[in-house]
């Protein structure tokens, strides 16, 4: 049985969200479509992930939103990134460099 990309998204989800929103504020089919495009489209977000992400983040003030238009003229939500958002984005781009150079150290041992 393979894994692919998506299976390892699981817990990645807060951090590639905030690391989006540090661009600039965007609305959830933004946000989603940035990830996958920057991913190379290895990534496909789930509607119902990315909204319970979206949720958790502002609930935790990592996030806030406000109600904005959209490219195609429609009524959407639009998230940004709080000071509390940039500081969580830090400690989390720490834990998960640390965590990919460990994994790195043993996969890639011959």
């Amino acid at each position: 049985m393979t894994r692919d990309a998506n299976d390892l998204l699981h817990g990645t989800l807060d951090l590639l969200v905030l690391k989006t929103l540090s661009w600039g504020p965007m609305h959830g089919y933004g946000i989603s479509t940035w990830i996958e495009r920057q991913s190379g489209h290895e990534l496909d977000i789930v509607d119902a992930a990315l909204y319970k992400a979206l949720h958790r983040l502002e609930a935790t003030r990592a996030i806030s939103s406000t109600w904005g238009i959209s490219e195609n003229n429609r009524r959407a939500k639009y998230y940004s990134l709080t000071a509390r958002g940039r500081k969580q984005l830090a400690a989390e781009l720490t834990t998960w460099r640390r965590y990919v150079t460990a994994v790195s150290g043993v996969v890639e041992t011959p």
